[in-house]
């Protein structure tokens, strides 16, 4: 199954003093590839807002695979691993591809939705659900 994919650009600033890339950021390009896919998908921090409803990681794990520098070409693909039926909890998968065939990183995310207002996790209105069927899933998806 396909994926979503954004092009990642290296900024000097995301590199450790060695020269690779530093170990927080593959969080960042995590969090950039989730956020731009609601985002381009009507889950907007607007949306969010009115909804009083926002995203909350439990769990993010990094498994580092091979280096990244400066110059890389470089990509990042997103599937959804794990939901619930109604998208409360959920895990997404992101790879960090360099050059288009160099698997560089695998970030895994545990994920709900909680009521900004009331502090406790909350079932997201049904366009939020909408949005989550145009995500890939990947090929052990599984309903939880």
């Amino acid at each position: 199954m396909g994926a979503y994919e954004k092009k990642i650009d290296i900024r000097w600033s995301d590199l450790d003093p060695n020269f690779h890339l530093r170990h927080s950021v593959y969080y960042d390009y995590g969090a950039y590839s989730r956020i731009s896919f609601l985002n381009e998908h009507g889950i907007t921090p607007a949306l969010m807002l009115q909804h009083n409803i926002g995203p909350i990681l439990f769990r993010e794990e990094c498994a580092f695979k091979r280096e990244i520098t400066f110059g890389d070409e470089l990509m990042i693909n997103l599937r959804l691993g794990k939901s619930t039926s109604n998208i409360s909890r959920w895990t997404m998968i992101h790879e960090l591809w360099k050059k288009g065939d160099t698997l560089a990183a695998i970030i895994t995310v545990d994920g709900a939705w909680i009521d900004t207002s009331l502090r406790k996790l909350a079932k997201p209105p049904e366009i939020f659900k909408t949005a989550f069927e145009q995500l890939p899933r990947t090929e052990n998806f599984e309903y939880i």
